[in-house]
């Protein structure tokens, strides 16, 4: 059955439209530590830029303990819709980097929901939200960014995982990235995530039916900018990602790519040659 827009239990365009501001501190100590925790070199001190997809360990809410949901996730409503399908991802985006955030500066995010959208299919009822943020930093815009999360219905117990894509099989450059129990809980705690997946193992197997810790969808799209960034020797200018399936902590996994001077098409894959996301950017 292909997808079609169905009817939520809500009018979700009520919600479009809605803002949020957050200002927050560019710390020069976060920076380092996210550096630390990837395992890169680099200067994190004041002054310095941030490099692409670092700006994801900011402007996150930490919300009271009793205010969080059985997942870890903040309990639905706030500034998102509060939609009831129990399972919520951010299933990929569209950035446009227009100048560093510079460390230790602070910035301001203003983030706009621009659609909502509930659909039906093989995976059951699905609601799209897109929301749209800006971020500035000393009265200029620095990067404007679109995200993509889904919320889906709960997987029934002993449900086979979809069909893997393949992944491409003719990249010009390639890393391997071996992701820990370590990683995934210090990326956890960078970006205020307390979504269970990534650190209870006993959850994600009984409850969301994952045979593993998963990593973090942004934190595989930071790990792709920064690979992007190496092979092509050149800052970004733009960038556009999509989770196709989960990657997990017990298992390796590639950063491959290919392109030209401007152009170059990236791609995330598993140890059994699965295709976990894929991504364009320009330089």
């Amino acid at each position: 059955m292909s997808e079609s827009t169905v009817s939520g239990e809500e009018d979700w365009q009520a919600w479009v439209g809605r803002k949020e501001t957050i200002h927050e501190l560019i710390a020069p100590d976060r920076a380092a530590a996210l550096g630390a925790t990837l395992g890169l070199e680099g200067n994190r001190a004041a002054g310095a830029p941030l490099p692409p997809g670092w700006h994801w360990i900011f402007f996150n809410r930490v919300v009271p303990r009793q205010q969080l949901g059985t997942d870890g996730h903040p309990r639905r409503g706030g500034f998102l819709p509060p939609v009831s399908l129990p399972r919520r991802m951010w299933a990929g985006g569209r950035l446009t980097y227009h100048k560093p955030l510079i460390i230790g500066r602070e910035a301001e995010r203003e983030s706009t929901i621009v659609k909502v959208e509930a659909k039906s299919g093989r995976a059951g009822k699905l609601v799209f939200v897109t929301v749209s943020h800006s971020i500035g930093c000393d009265g200029a815009l620095c990067i404007t960014e679109q995200q993509d999360i889904v919320y889906r219905e709960a997987a029934a117990p002993g449900a086979p995982a979809p069909a893997a894509t393949p992944a491409p099989q003719d990249g010009a450059w390639s890393e391997e990235f071996r992701p820990d129990t370590v990683l995934l809980f210090r990326y956890s705690s960078l970006t205020s995530n307390g979504h269970r997946i990534h650190y209870d193992q006993a959850y994600a197997r009984a409850e969301e039916n994952y045979p593993d810790l998963v990593v973090h969808g942004p934190l595989t799209a930071t790990l792709l900018q920064g690979f992007a960034e190496r092979h092509a020797g050149k800052p970004l200018k733009s960038f556009e990602f999509r989770g196709v399936s989960p990657l997990f902590v017990s298992s390796a996994f590639k950063l491959e790519g290919k392109g030209d001077a401007s152009a170059l098409d990236l791609w995330a894959g598993g140890p059994n040659g699965a295709l976990a996301m894929r991504a364009a950017a320009e330089v």
